[in-house]
């Protein structure tokens, strides 16, 4: 029963997370390198959502990460965000006993209800990728009750 902590429960420091990070207590709950665990917090990237009257505005911390690298989609109204690396050592020595390539892929979906497919804007900049999606216009379709 010990494995059934939710994540991130143990570690009891200022960056301590919320209930409302549901997919990093399933993650851990369905580890089963317990009492090794992971920690999201190193594993993927950080994202800020910012809604404005006409646009959100993402910013996505990805510092080494190259523009080729990065694959962006928008679909139903979800960002997607991903993240696909092969870094590899090239080395002039012959002979190798031992030699390693690292491999990593990160992906993170942010639902935006009002975004809009056309005009989204992304620029990679100093290892922030910033993205400005503009809001679909929205008809009021509130209308007003009698009451009898």
């Amino acid at each position: 029963m010990a494995g059934l902590i939710p994540f991130n429960r143990r570690k009891n420091d200022i960056v301590s997370r919320d209930v409302d990070d549901l997919h990093s207590m399933l993650d851990d709950f369905f580890t089963e390198a317990w009492p090794m665990r992971r920690y999201l917090e190193a594993d993927t990237f950080k994202v800020d959502v910012q809604e404005e009257d006409k646009e959100y505005i993402v910013h996505a911390e990805v510092p080494g990460v190259k523009k080729e690298e990065i694959n962006l989609s928008l679909r139903d109204g979800r960002l997607g965000i991903s993240i696909s690396r092969e870094e590899e050592k090239e080395e002039k020595k012959k002979n190798f006993i031992h030699r390693e390539r690292r491999t990593s892929s990160m992906q993170r979906n942010i639902y935006l209800q009002e975004a809009d497919e056309e005009g989204i804007k992304a620029r990679l900049e100093d290892g922030v990728l910033k993205i400005n999606i503009p809001k679909k216009e929205s008809a009021d379709t509130s209308r007003k009750i009698d009451i009898e």
